[in-house]
């Protein structure tokens, strides 16, 4: 019985996708021959960056910078659940006592971004509250980005083959394409539970990305570009 759901629930969002992925960046599905779990991590982590400075740019002009909230939320969600689901365990399988320490780390920092990504997220941009939440949060965010760069990541890549480290890659993009892309931070965040979570979660978080604005590919591509 709860096959036969998952597998039901699983089918309603890859139904959701195609509709609420408009706002993709130019290259989301285009995946790089020598690309390591590293670049993909990092990629993510320059692009939140990007989408946070295109919001402060936009000051004065709500409508845009709600796009920028928008597509910033829908990115930091399905980063956060995609490195739970296949990052973190990583740590814990190839790294031993350290790695389970590690983890267990990144996790708490998740869960405290994920409980500020959803007070933004029901927040209107432009107002002083809100702009006061985003820097909080991208300050904390920068901290976690930082160790995960110099510290956690560099020590996985180490007992990775370059084959498996393309194979994360290609596991961890694929992920983000089924998970939440709103905070849910009552949701577990280690699997098996987590992954049931996040395919309930995600059809409706999907079905509302249909109704949200979002940057257009253009201005997606012109952030990549620089």
């Amino acid at each position: 019985m709860l096959y036969s759901f998952v597998r039901t629930t699983t089918r309603s969002t890859t139904s959701l996708i195609s509709h609420s992925t408009s706002h993709l960046r130019p290259s989301a599905y285009i995946f790089r021959a020598m690309s390591s779990l590293s670049s993909a991590l990092i990629s993510d982590h320059r692009e939140l960056e990007s989408y946070y400075k295109k919001y402060q740019d936009n000051a004065g002009n709500s409508s845009e910078q709600q796009k920028w909230l928008n597509q910033f939320t829908w990115e930091l969600a399905r980063h956060s659940i995609g490195e739970e689901l296949l990052v973190y365990p990583s740590f814990e399988d190839k790294l031993g006592a350290e790695g389970k320490k590690m983890a267990d780390e990144d996790r708490q920092q998740h869960q405290s971004l994920k409980n500020m990504l959803y007070e933004l997220q029901n927040m209107s941009a432009g107002e002083a509250k809100t702009d006061t939440t985003f820097a909080r949060l991208m300050k904390d965010l920068r901290e976690h980005i930082k160790q995960e760069e110099e510290r956690d990541l560099p020590k996985l890549e180490q007992k990775l083959s370059r084959e498996d480290s393309q194979n994360m890659f290609h596991s961890f993009e694929r992920t983000k394409m089924f998970v939440p892309t709103r905070s849910h931070p009552s949701a577990p965040d280690k699997p098996p539970f987590e992954t049931l979570a996040g395919l309930l979660a995600a059809p409706m978080d999907k079905l509302g990305d249909i109704f949200r604005k979002f940057p257009t590919k253009q201005q997606l591509k012109d952030v990549e570009a620089r």
